[in-house]
């Protein structure tokens, strides 16, 4: 479903713009790191944060990443979230090497580091 030109958005140091829905009908959106894993997009966020809430409630999201190089380049991608709590800190170090070239910070034993996978059905870009 992605074509070439997004991929290549996903996979460079581009930021995404996660949008979600609040409880109340009113947007959210979130600024975050993103990969893929072929189609599908992946962020990680933390347990409790607004994003995750939202999409545990309301599984749509959408998805705009830009080129960092050129704002006229974008990708908008449209899709179901699934969330798992399996492998977040691992993928929190993988994307934070990917934008930061570092392991990412330590953080404390309760955070809870949630994979949020997204499957699209509708791409733009």
């Amino acid at each position: 479903m992605l074509n070439d030109n997004v991929r290549k958005l996903i996979d460079g140091r581009n930021f995404a713009i996660v949008a979600t829905t609040n409880a109340d009908g009113s947007p959210q959106s979130s600024v975050v790191w993103i990969t893929r894993d072929s189609d599908d997009l992946l962020f990680a966020t933390v347990r409790g944060r607004r994003k995750e809430r939202n999409l545990r409630r309301d599984p749509r999201v959408s998805v705009t990443v830009l080129d960092d190089a050129n704002g006229y380049d974008y990708a908008e991608i449209r899709g179901t979230a699934t969330l798992t709590e399996q492998g977040g800190r691992q993928l929190i170090n993988e994307l934070s090497h990917k934008y930061q070239g570092t392991d990412f910070h330590d953080e404390p034993a309760e955070v809870v580091r949630v994979v949020v996978r997204i499957s699209p059905s509708h791409v733009v870009g």
